[in-house]
């Protein structure tokens, strides 16, 4: 029987050339594409973006299904509980619900924030033995800053200094497990003790709910905030989370030449134009860290 490797992406309208780019990277590294099957999880889409990233299927055979959460209640009663703002709308809790979302028959997903570019086949990872964890991260490199805030006091109250603390940006997932993490209930008797504003978004939550529990995977499968001198230490997928991004003009980041054709050219001063003529500037979260 040949093995499924279930992608999830969840983004809005805004990072859709994001995804496309995600979803192109992943299957350009890939030894065998049509084993792919990507899990989009969107709100409200226009039909050009869902034709473009319908396209990656069409050029690689691999296997994309949309998960439109417009009108799930379990996502947007979760997003009650929590902080969202502009940036960080409801939908950047779907990822704690995949369980729900996908199709019973998925046991296990990998899931990328759309910010990603993946330069490896990515079934090695896929098939990380997680040892009974829930999840499988990288650990972040920003972590004491992330968990206790300003002068590394303000959020002594949720998290310990000593205790590992991983990124969420890029996570194997193993969907039976989160199920029985029951991350609504968890959010909600949480949100009894403390200040859910405090957290700093999905990410805190995870942190909380699998403290302990989580495998630690290598660097090399997020690195974040990639720059020009990492290019030699052969980085598995990187993560755009800082400023300057590659889906700007003359950025000067890792592997900015390779970002903009895996993109392509015609969609990526596509997504400029519309961009510019929204006034829509993504910024990435390591803006938004804990003052």
């Amino acid at each position: 029987m040949t093995t499924r490797y279930h992608i999830a992406l969840t983004f809005t309208d805004s990072y859709w050339a994001l995804a496309y780019t995600a979803m192109r990277s992943i299957s350009i590294t890939s030894r065998r594409p049509q084993t792919l099957q990507f899990h989009l999880c969107h709100e409200e889409l226009s039909v050009e973006h869902i034709q473009a990233l319908d396209s990656v299927a069409e050029e690689f055979g691999v296997e994309v299904n949309h998960h439109d959460l417009a009108q799930r209640e379990d996502l947007h009663s979760l997003a009650e509980i929590l902080r969202t703002n502009s940036r960080f709308p409801p939908i950047v809790y779907a990822r704690l619900l995949l369980d729900q979302i996908l199709p019973k028959d998925v046991r296990r997903v990998l899931y990328l924030d759309c910010d990603t570019m993946v330069l490896e086949d990515i079934s090695g990872l896929f098939e990380t033995d997680l040892e009974g964890s829930a999840i499988a991260a990288v650990r972040d490199p920003n972590q004491l800053h992330l968990k206790l805030g300003r002068d590394l006091r303000a959020r002594r109250h949720l998290f310990t200094s000593a205790e590992p603390y991983f990124n969420s940006g890029v996570m194997l997932i193993d969907l039976q497990a989160l199920a029985k993490a029951n991350v609504t209930l968890f959010a909600r008797e949480l949100s009894t003790r403390v200040n859910t504003s405090e957290l700093y978004f999905d990410q805190d939550l995870l942190n909380l709910i699998f403290v302990g529990a989580w495998k630690e995977l290598d660097w090399r499968y997020n690195l974040t905030g990639p720059r020009p001198p990492h290019t030699s230490l052969a980085p598995a997928i990187l993560h755009y989370t800082r400023r300057p991004s590659p889906w700007n003009l003359g950025a000067r980041v890792a592997y900015a030449r390779l970002y903009r054709h895996m993109m392509t050219n015609r969609i990526f001063y596509l997504q400029l134009k519309e961009r510019w003529r929204k006034n829509v500037f993504l910024y990435p979260i390591s803006f938004l860290l804990p003052s």
